[in-house]
Order: C-alpha cells, then sequence, then structure tokens
C-alpha cells in the first residue's frame, strides 16, 4: 500500500512546486524573496524554479507553499484574474492590516493572517 501512496505524494509535490514558480513569475517574486515566503535559501529555490528539485510533501516549506497558492487563487478569483492588481494589492500597505501583505507573508503566521484576511473579503463578494 506504501508504495501506492508514494507516486501521488510526489506528483503533489511537482504540481505544488510548479504551481509556486508560477506564482512567482506572475508575482515577480525574486528567489530570495519566495524563499523567505517558503523558509527556504535563494539556491533551494532557484533548484525549485528550475525543475531539479520539488519541495518534500511533509516540510513545513510544502505548507506554507500551500498557503501561498491559497492566497494567489484567492486574489485571483476577487481580483479577476488580474496578476498585475494583485500585485499591486501586495504591495499596497493595507490599514485593516496594518502593513503591507507583501511584507507580511514572510511569516507562516503573517501568510495565514493574509490568507485568512483575502478569504474574508471574497466571503462579501
Amino acid at each position: 500500500m506504501a508504495t501506492q501512496a508514494h507516486p501521488q505524494t510526489r506528483n503533489d509535490a511537482e504540481v505544488l512546486t510548479s504551481a509556486l514558480s508560477r506564482i512567482a513569475q506572475f508575482w515577480h517574486l525574486s528567489n530570495s524573496k519566495l524563499g523567505a515566503v517558503l523558509g527556504l535559501s535563494p539556491a533551494t529555490v532557484s533548484r525549485l524554479r528550475g525543475g531539479r528539485s520539488v519541495l518534500d510533501p511533509a516540510s513545513k516549506s510544502f505548507e506554507a507553499g500551500q498557503f501561498l497558492l491559497r492566497l494567489f487563487r484567492s486574489l485571483d478569483a476577487l481580483l479577476g484574474s488580474d496578476d498585475d492588481a494583485a500585485r499591486r494589492w501586495l504591495e499596497t500597505r493595507n490599514l485593516d492590516l496594518d502593513a503591507r501583505p507583501f511584507d507580511l507573508i514572510d511569516s507562516f503566521r503573517g501568510l495565514i493572517t493574509v490568507c485568512d484576511y483575502v478569504d474574508a473579503h471574497r466571503a462579501r463578494v
């Protein structure tokens, strides 16, 4: 049974890693910034973005990646798939959050806070 679960786990890791690379491209995140969000070194992020490595599904980085994907999808839905608008929102100081969301997502707690904030606004729409 364990061998059947492994290929799916590997596939999930490949899919998430690829999605995070695309998000970084859409939002113009440097390897350093994506590394800060995921808790990884810029060199490791470079290998992820280059397809030479994938996130470990058992890692905190994988979990942070899932939250970053959640944030991307929530902003995408809220802003009508406008990546430039999403990037501007992330870079603009938010009075409710008392910071730029872009700065908050460097910590796991901040990433969750921003995700929850966006999801709460999506629920109102």
